[in-house]
């Protein structure tokens, strides 16, 4: 079952998501749209729209204003028995929701006259996860849509190009915040569309996955254009829920957090260092020497810690490790251990860290620069990138990083990209803090130098 669940990349979506953040924004509409749902599972984005009707006129709704669609022919079952359940005839209930593979047969020719608003939790399949694990769905990126993603990126092109005036959708927070992984389908869909509202959670609605995921409510613009959009999403946490105001900028790709890359356009530093990332064992096996280093194993983590090797190594290699001594840490640890970049030898008692095996962003992993810079000058680095990092969190409320699905801490954990760290490390100079008339960031960086 878990397979075959991750193979279609299928989520079932509770009721009560529909009745409490849905149904009230639609509920005076119900009989002037035909709601329909290509990937219906067992119908619990609809079945609270028919409930909210009065039992003796739900026969005449459902034929008149429901359609629904699943590829799985047991998922069709379950939901004409809920059909049946609330009064639809059976002969009504299969002629209204369909087996039919939506993402590859789109069925406009269905829709009849009345304007159709597609509520949906797609599938979610990401495409480095369907090259390796499920080949078959390589199918549905070709042609048009190649440059996806995701499945559910399909879905949202599917009804782009079918020119639906509004469609709601159930979807991983990536498509706001996510960089190469959302940029096409981002820049796509709000060229034709606007974000009317959104909800945004950073807490587990699933029971089978930890993806943060929001409804986005997106209506069709009158005249397409590539320009600023604006909305107000509520985001709910496990410490409760805030509205918050988006400002999305085509300019960086529609991508929420923006603020991040507006400030390192306007504060790149041509004299900041350039940095490299991560030891190899290969490396280290071709400089053999008399010099004794010790390398935490990034690739073994044991009881709590990582396993820590000492090698014989030549002077080069030696030199190379002993005097670049800062890592980055890419994920909060949900203790006091915020993202940033720290010493090797303050947290590990080691001189260097090295992949044995394979790189993960996840993983610690040692900066490496060009040109090198003293231990002071990497110290003074390293105050500056950590302090600049907080308040860039505080200012965007982390929105520029990514979720790490998995914490129990207080607050949500959140990944630092590699891409990121460069980034930022490109703004630093010593001795000079970027333009103090930056909006919205008046702030100095030297607090903590």
């Amino acid at each position: 079952m878990n397979a075959k669940r991750r193979f279609y990349g299928e989520h079932l979506t509770p009721e009560q998501i529909c009745e409490e953040y849905i149904l009230p924004h639609i509920r005076e509409l119900l009989w002037e749209r035909l709601w329909v749902d290509l990937f219906c599972g067992e119908g619990s984005l609809i079945y609270p729209l028919v409930k909210a009707v009065e039992p003796s006129r739900r026969e005449e709704f459902f034929a008149e204003h429901v359609l629904m669609f699943d590829i799985q022919h047991d998922q069709v079952g379950k939901a004409i028995r809920k059909a049946l359940e609330i009064g639809v005839p059976r002969d009504l209930a299969s002629k209204r929701i369909v087996v039919r593979d939506t993402l590859a047969d789109y069925p406009a020719e269905m829709f009849g006259s009345l304007p159709a608003t597609h509520i949906t939790n797609p599938p979610y399949l990401y495409l480095g996860y369907i090259a390796k694990k499920a080949r078959d769905h390589l199918r549905y990126f070709k042609s048009s849509n190649d440059g996806y993603q995701d499945l559910y990126q399909i879905a949202l092109a599917n009804d782009m190009r079918a020119g639906l005036k509004e469609f709601i959708y159930i979807i991983p927070t990536n498509f706001l915040y996510g960089d190469a992984v959302s940029n096409k389908i981002r820049e796509d869909i709000l060229f034709f569309y606007r974000i009317e509202k959104a909800f945004l959670f950073e807490t587990r609605i699933f029971r089978h996955t930890g993806t943060n995921v929001g409804i986005f409510f997106f209506k069709r613009k009158k005249v397409p254009a590539r320009e600023n959009q604006e909305f107000t999403a509520l985001k709910i946490t496990p410490q409760g829920a805030q509205e918050r105001r988006y400002k999305l900028n085509p300019r960086f790709k529609y991508r929420a957090g923006a603020e991040f890359d507006e400030f390192v356009e306007k504060n790149r530093n041509s004299r900041a260092p350039k940095v490299k990332f991560y030891l190899m064992m290969d490396e280290v096996v071709r400089h053999p020497g008399s010099y004794r280093i010790r390398l935490v194993d990034a690739n073994t983590f044991e009881t709590g810690e990582y396993k820590i090797l000492e090698f014989s190594v030549d002077e080069e290699l030696f030199n190379k490790v002993t005097r670049n001594i800062l890592f980055v840490r890419t994920v909060d640890t949900g203790g006091q251990e915020r993202a940033g970049l720290y010493e090797i030898r303050k947290v590990f008692g080691a001189d260097g860290i090295v992949v044995t095996r394979f790189t993960f962003r996840t993983h610690p992993i040692q900066l490496f620069f060009d040109p090198e810079l003293s231990e002071e000058d990497q110290r003074d680095l390293a105050d500056y990138f950590n302090s600049t990092l907080e308040k860039l969190r505080a200012e965007c409320d982390s929105e520029f990083m990514t979720t790490f699905k998995y914490s129990g801490s207080s607050y949500t954990r959140k990944y630092l990209g590699l891409k990121q760290v460069k980034a930022l490390i490109s703004t630093y100079c010593k001795s000079q803090t970027p333009s103090s008339d930056l909006w919205p960031y008046n702030f100095s960086t030297k607090d903590n130098h």
